[in-house]
């Protein structure tokens, strides 16, 4: 009875497995929009034209900048220019900030004016093996506002992450942690 068994189970084991079918998951109309497709309705577009990677020049329509290796990486640190680290930790709290006062707006909540009252640190850290060439980000974003309970600003920084662009660009690429202080 057990060569019976055995007999059966390295037959089985011969046998070729199913193929495994990997589907994209069907979204239902409700949650599909226009930003989910190419051909999105464009609103605004930004070019910019890199030469010499990390250590080069960037120009776009408004900006004109020079780029250093930092000098964690290895390179100078050059005063006076930035890395694409950096450039992308002011676009993605620009971006952020933008979107807080969209929020806020549409649920009727009066962000405060002062540019002093309402402030976005980004950090975006490069992580990694440069040896294997296995990079990514990790961002720290420390929201402040000053005239809104510490609940209100949470509230709306919860709804930002799925408004910003930036955000909806990373989420799930980029682990990225929000702060909530609220200022006195």
């Amino acid at each position: 009875m057990s060569s019976r068994i055995s007999q059966s189970l390295r037959r089985a084991a011969l046998r070729p497995s199913p193929p495994t079918i990997l589907r994209t998951p069907i979204i239902p109309r409700r949650f599909q929009s226009a930003l989910q497709k190419k051909d999105g309705p464009v609103l605004y577009s930004a070019h910019a034209k890199v030469v010499g990677a990390r250590k080069g020049h960037v120009e776009a329509e408004s900006l004109n900048v020079d780029l250093t290796m930092s000098k964690a990486l290895g390179g100078p640190g050059d005063a006076g220019k930035t890395n694409p680290e950096e450039m992308f930790a002011a676009g993605y709290g620009a971006c952020f900030q933008s979107a807080m006062n969209a929020v806020a707006a549409k649920d009727g909540i009066t962000m405060p004016t002062a540019p002093e009252d309402s402030i976005v640190e980004t950090t975006v850290h490069l992580i990694g093996d440069m040896q294997n060439l296995d990079l990514g980000l990790r961002v720290d974003m420390k929201i402040m506002v000053r005239g809104l309970e510490e609940e209100q600003i949470k509230g709306i920084v919860e709804k930002t992450k799925n408004v910003c662009p930036y955000s909806r660009a990373i989420k799930g690429n980029v682990w990225t942690q929000y702060t909530v202080v609220k200022l006195d």
